[in-house]
């Protein structure tokens, strides 16, 4: 046996694209992802998370299976996965599939062409999930689609379109509601027509499937002969030794048990899915890693009598597989445990996790709320462990887990493999989930339950009931099985199970994790579905007295989602419009295909300079507190670093801020924020340099008061200045005039931007005059220039600001990634070299902010009809520890406080709270959607109070056309009336409103709800000054055209508008026409790309400067009228004619006073309208999005795939912000939700099972380039149709328990607050603690 202490390195060979690497020096810290993007420079796979939540990384990796003689093809998380275990695999990165150069894969194709691309920084990844799908299953269904997908996240589509362009790969391909070869409709309707238009209607398509290429699965990568051979070579050990740690592959698996009884420590890792996240996030050092992934003994699968025997490396994936054949071979009586666990695996984390995760990970990692050691638990399986020593077998019982993440093992002995055991007749074994979303989410509380009767009989023989989430250990229900043990399963054992359950299933009222009352009740609820379930079983083998009632039968379904159909309503183009006239047409995003094949050049994508360093923050771990003191004597002893960067390395100003200065680009000698920036390392690699950072010790001196929350600043009136108020009529007079009088709150939950691109700035200092060029991942290149100048203590004119493209903004790259901007170039001019940083999804969520919380209280006088009479409104906003933009955001908040209603008599009133927390800032919405959802509650609590039909209600309080708002801003083309007709049209809203009533009767534990909810949404900016643009147009003399403009792209498609707008104004096609970047030394002084008017705005100065070029080509036209293009290009520049031009607009008659309440805050409101049906468990509160439809009023639109695709994306993002997003903070201000793991995004299965679009066709805007509308923004509210149609299910499931009335229920609408607003006999067994006696391990902010 060689000494574990050789000093000598193995090579690592694989082959990436078919190109063989053999590597000598293997860092078995570095990440395949880091490896391929640095190393190989192939930059197609994203980092997102790093912690294999988002899929950005994923790429496919092929191996041959020794064992069963096949090669394996599967996706996997290159973030995740270390160099060193791809030893003799062959990894396929997006790259190696084809490239718009060579030619694309039909996968790739097939996204770009359906429009499923628009930032397209997760596009790479989920290319290479669907490719990885199909090199196992050429002709996958819908559900091996979305299984595909789980590990996938996106932040632009709302995935509808992925979907979409995916299903042409499988036998139901075509349009999913009618069967045709298209996936849409659209309204054709002749120019001459009128509004009230006799147009006809025609059948076209977003895009054409029959010009897809077919797929040819012979045509694909072959795998790598060499690597072949290799494979069939004896398996010998393998050792790579890095900076810090040793990665030993063992030969056999008495090597294995060697090396661990010479190393205890030592951490066995097959998929890396745990000790990876402790590495990198929890500063966890293991210096010796074993791999035995290719040990046969630990991949093993044995068929015994009493189950099936799975090794400990057999994969999550396999082991799903195994089950499922049993499952369909076996009686149904044996596989109640292998249902149990598949049940499970179908929610578990996703493909990519699921295909390396092993199963003796899960159990050894002893994670409190493992969605399958409760099943293990409850089937009670043996676990076979083995040392040197010899073989010992464990129940995994109560026993087994004997503390938080420890188990019963000894330190040298290993996991082998377990036994998970047929079940028997008259044995019932159910497994229950609950998170927060459906797909890929950590468990609330999850269960298994097993139950043994007497044979032939229903009484109770033995039972296990084992709960994860209940503890720091997965626990057993012992008391509760136990007196049940001997009794009938009837109401009464149900009702006392019940009651033992809630009184042995307790919490601290503090524990980690929160939701006490909710999973106290969830313990019962679930047990409550056992009890059904099993019931029925009993029934069908006629040993119940009585089967689940009709009405229960719901809540034992398991939940199951039909795949996704959609319809998307569109105005045609006339048809005399110029084939090359490209205005109106669904036309692909101009960077689609670049960014389906990994070519597009993100911020990080930049290639490395030969002397580059990298930044890594060093952020203060305190809420409000001095600085004594900063050692960094540790950082600087870690090897590669180069300096500490403080405030005092900065040559200029340390204030900063985007409207007022009151920053600092590092902290001086005070804290106010968890995340605020103190200072930063930089070292020659990123790993270096987060190491370093880490290592830096401050120590402070606590400060009182620490502000979090609304509520403590209401209480320390700590508010920032001015407090804005818009007032209308006279409320005193107002409520004399009502009938009734109510009064009410709500709470609307931050929102983290999730962009899947976080902040990235490579800075590179020019060497003369303190000039230096910034590459930045930012909507704001103006702003950066001038806080970056502002810092270096230079002029503007010596800072230029590149943006090529964003992977998504959201806001939230408009102010605050200026803060990681100017710290990057400090460190690059004190270093004088190029410096890079892009930073991780948890120091991005930790610093920069997200949408603002909103509290509002309002006093609503209202008559008996519903007819509203007078409102008198507060708002308070959590902004942080700046102001950043959080006036303007108030503002807007309150121009929209009235939503679509006339309201007589109105007063709103905005509190901005200054708390410490870091600063908040813009998101799409900008204020308007927190303004409009307490408008919406309070008018939900108005038809409540009348019991009258919410849609009644507000219809009847509608604006009509020339109708002044509170802000006396006349009404014009106001055609929410015309929105809402057609919604309710093709929603099918009285049926579907009749249908939901049926169910609702007839179904106790399960609700459905319906809700339709307008939108009105001003466009501009609210500072009159930041609504200009500027545009360069240059005209080269082989007729090729290049534009830049004052907007960013970010995945919204604004490049590709330009294009258009240029190629009609030009007369010329769109490919003459070429946008580069966005930067300040072609067009300065740049207004934000925000407030969804970038189109408006840079459209009309595209606009004017190619109108300019016309008249100066005109004469050339004139005297060559039969000539082309490059003819009259040509003569202009013969005859000495300037063919670049500079374009301008300003939009006019804008400005607001507030306190006079008078002028014109808006050019134009664009309008919408949504209806939305859902379905709620009231037994655990998770909800189904069942349809949604709507119209949306985008005047006629300049690109109708790209106007669907931010409607569809915009109301997913408000789906996520109104039931599903939830930043979870402590009372000292530490947020907890920092990253994919604990902060859930939309995923592909919430969207709408039937989604339909409209855009409003015969609504022409004369206020706007070639009369479109703003887009960016408006829809996202109509996402508050879920919410409400979320609160009508409850309500009916109140009416059922006999609560009637209004009721509070705040945003986000998470199955918490859902199952504790549905009221019943099993949330009254478990209420929640008494505020005030405990401290709460989070605070609602």
């Amino acid at each position: 046996m060689e000494e574990i202490n050789k000093t000598y390195q193995d090579d690592l060979i694989l082959f990436v694209n078919g190109k063989k690497i053999v590597e000598k020096n293997a860092e078995p810290e570095l990440p395949l992802l880091t490896y391929l993007r640095k190393k190989l420079c192939l930059t197609g796979a994203k980092l997102g998370c790093a912690e294999g939540g988002c899929g950005a990384c994923t790429v496919m990796v092929s191996k041959f299976d020794s064992d069963r003689k096949i090669i394996v093809h599967k996706a996997l998380n290159a973030c995740l996965a270390p160099v060193c275990s791809l030893h003799l695999c062959a990894v396929t990165t997006v790259e190696g599939i084809g490239s718009v150069a060579r030619k694309l894969h039909p996968v790739q194709e097939r996204i770009a062409k359906a429009h499923g691309s628009q930032c397209g920084f997760c596009t790479p990844g989920i290319v290479m999930s669907m490719y990885a799908l199909l090199r196992n299953n050429a002709q996958p269904t819908m559900r091996d689609i979305e299984e595909a997908f789980q590990g996938n996240l996106c932040r632009c589509t709302g995935y509808r379109p992925i979907l979409e362009g995916y299903k042409t790969f499988t036998k139901q391909k075509g349009c999913c509601l009618r069967g045709e070869a298209g996936v849409c409709h659209v309204i054709s309707v002749q120019k001459e027509e009128t509004q009230s238009g006799d147009s006809t209607n025609s059948v076209q398509q977003l895009f054409n499937p029959s010009e897809f290429m077919p797929l040819d699965p012979t045509q694909e990568i072959i795998f790598p002969p060499e690597l072949m051979s290799l494979s069939k070579q004896p398996v010998r050990e393998l050792r790579f030794i890095g900076e810090r740690v040793q990665w030993i592959q063992p030969s056999s698996l008495a090597n294995l048990l060697q090396l661990k009884a010479e190393n205890p420590a030592a951490k066995l890792v097959v998929g890396n899915t745990e000790v990876g996240i402790e590495m990198k996030f929890k500063n966890l050092l293991y210096p010796v890693i074993l791999a035995p992934a290719y040990i046969p003994e630990l991949n093993s699968i044995q068929y015994t009598e009493n189950g099936i025997v799975f090794g400990a490396c057999v994969t999550l994936t396999l082991l799903g597989d195994v089950l499922h054949t049993a499952v369909d071979e076996l009686p149904s009586y044996q596989t109640e445990v292998f249902q149990a666990v598949l049940q499970q695996l179908r929610w578990f984390a996703g493909q990519q996790i699921r295909n390396v995760a092993a199963i003796g990970g899960n159990i050894m990692t002893a994670s409190p709320i493992s969605d399958l050691n409760p099943v293990f638990m409850a089937a009670g399986c043996k676990l076979t462990l083995m040392s040197k020593e010899g073989i010992r077998v464990l129940p995994m019982d109560d026993k087994f887990f004997i503390d938080y993440r420890k188990t019963a093992l000894k330190p040298e002995e290993i996991l082998l493999c377990i036994e998970i055991p047929y079940t028997k007749k008259g044995q019932y074994f159910s497994a229950f989930k609950q998170s927060s979303r459906k797909e890929d989410d950590i468990a609330i509380v999850t269960c298994g339950m097993n139950v043994v009767f007497l044979e032939g009989s229903n009484i109770v023989q033995d039972m296990h009931l084992s709960y994860g989430g209940m503890g720091p250990t997965t626990v057993l229900a012992s008391a509760t099985s136990r007196r049940l043990v001997g009794r009938q399963w009837d109401d009464t054992l149900m009702q006392d199970a019940c009651s033992f359950l809630a009184e042995e299933m307790t919490l601290s009222p503090c524990a980690p994790g929160g939701m006490v009352a909710y999973r106290r009740t969830l313990t019962v609820s679930l047990f409550f579905k056992f009890f059904l379930t099993v019931q029925h079983k009993l029934a069908q083998e006629d040993l119940s007295a009585e089967d689940v009632r009709a009405d229960y039968a719901s809540a034992i379904d398991l939940s199951h989602m039909d795949s996704p159909t959609s319809i998307q309503l569109f105005q045609a183009v006339p048809s005399g419009q110029k084939v090359d006239d490209m205005i109106g047409r669904p036309i692909m995003h101009l960077s689609a295909m670049k960014q389906a094949t990994g070519e597009a050049v993100y911020c990080d994508d930049i290639p490395c300079y030969e002397n580059e360093l990298y930044l890594a923050l060093v952020t203060s771990s305190k809420p409000h507190a001095y600085i004594k003191s900063i050692d960094t004597s540790d950082a600087m002893a870690v090897p590669g670093v180069v300096t500490f960067v403080c405030d005092q390395d900065i040559p200029g100003s340390n204030k900063t801020g985007p409207a007022v200065y009151d920053e600092t680009v590092l902290a001086e000698d005070k804290v106010t924020c968890v995340g605020h920036i103190v200072g930063a390392v930089v070292a020659d690699t990123q790993a270096h340099a987060q190491r370093a950072a880490k290592a830096v010790r401050i120590s402070y001196e606590d400060l009182q008061p620490v502000i979090v929350t609304i509520q403590d600043a209401i209480a320390s009136e700590s508010f920032y200045q001015p407090i804005r108020t818009i007032e209308r009529g006279d409320l005193t007079q107002g409520f004399q005039e009502a009938d009734n009088i109510l009064q009410g709150e709500i709470h609307i939950g931050g929102q983290e931007h999730f962009y899947l691109e976080t902040n990235c700035t490579v800075a590179v200092p020019r060497g003369e005059d303190g000039e230096m060029e910034l590459f930045v991942s930012t909507q704001s290149a103006a702003k950066t220039q001038a806080l970056v100048a502002k810092a270096l203590g230079v002029p503007a004119s010596h800072i230029v600001c590149r943006v090529k493209r964003m992977g998504g903004g959201f806001g939230g790259k408009e102010s605050r990634s200026s803060i990681l901007s100017t710290v990057v170039a400090v460190a690059a001019h004190k270093v004088k070299r190029p410096v890079r940083c892009m930073l991780d999804r948890e120091e991005d969520m930790l610093v920069t902010g997200g949408r603002h919380p909103f509290f509002g209280r309002y006093k609503v006088g209202f008559k008996r009809n519903g007819k509203v009479m007078a409102v008198d409104v507060t708002y308070y906003s959590n902004a942080g520890n700046s102001a950043d933009l959080s006036l303007s955001i108030m503002e807007r908040a309150l121009f929209h406080m009235d939503n679509c209603y006339n309201i007589p008599h109105i007063r709103g009133t905005g509190y901005i709270c200054r708390t410490n927390l870091p600063s908040n800032t813009a998101f799409r919405g900008f204020g308007g959607p927190q303004g409009m959802m307490v408008t919406e509650s309070w008018m939900n609590d108005v038809a409540l109070a009348c019991g009258l039909a919410a849609e009644q209600v507000r219809e009847m309080n509608m604006y009509k056309q020339g109708d002044l708002t509170p802000f006396h801003q006349r009404l014009e083309q106001f055609t929410i009336h015309r929105c809402w007709q057609e919604c309710l049209t093709i929603s099918d809203f009285c049926q579907r409103k009749a249908n939901i009533e049926l169910y609702n009767k007839q179904h106790r534990w399960t609700k459905r709800g319906l809700s339709i909810i307008p939108t009105k949404f001003g466009i501009s900016f609210t500072a009159v000054f930041l609504n200009q643009a500027g545009a360069l147009v240059h005209i080269y003399t082989d007729g090729s055209v290049l534009i830049t403009h004052g907007g960013t792209e970010m995945g919204q498609g604004l490049h590709t508008k330009m294009v258009q707008v240029a190629s009609r104004t030009l007369e010329i096609p769109s490919t003459k026409i070429h946008i580069s970047e966005t930067s300040t030394n072609t067009v300065p002084n740049t207004s934000p790309t925000a407030a969804s008017a970038s189109s408006d705005l840079n459209g009309m100065a595209v606009y004017n400067a190619c109108k300019t070029l016309l008249q100066r080509l005109e004469p050339y036209k004139a005297r060559n009228p039969t000539g082309c293009w490059e003819n009259w290009v040509t003569a202009a520049y013969f005859d000495r004619v300037n063919l670049s031009a500079n374009g301008f607009y300003k939009t006019p008659d804008l400005g607001y006073n507030f306190e006079t309440n008078s002028g014109h805050p808006f050019n134009y409101f664009s309008y919408g309208v949504a209806v939305s049906e859902v379905e709620i468990d009231c037994l655990t509160g998770s909800h189904k999005n069942l349809h949604t439809s709507i119209v949306m009023d985008v005047g006629k639109s300049l690109n109708p795939a790209l106007d669907i695709g931010q409607v569809e994306g915009a109301f997913m993002q408000g789906v996520g912000l109104f039931t599903l997003e939830e930043l979870r903070y402590s009372s000292q201000g530490y947020l907890y939700t920092r990253g994919p793991g604990m902060y859930k995004i939309p995923a592909f299965g919430d969207i709408p099972t039937e989604l339909k679009v409209s855009l409003l066709r015969d609504a022409p805007n004369d206020k706007a380039i070639f009369s479109s509308k703003a887009v960016g923004e408006p829809p996202l509210f109509l996402a508050a149709s879920v919410f409400y149609a979320i609160k009508d299910a409850i309500t009916a499931a109140r009416t059922d328990a006999g609560v009637l009335g209004p009721f509070r229920l705040d945003s986000p609408a998470t199955p918490e607050r859902i199952r504790n607003a549905c009221q019943d006999t099993f949330t009254k067994l478990c209420p929640p603690p008494e505020p005030g006696t405990y401290a709460p391990w989070d605070v609602r902010v």
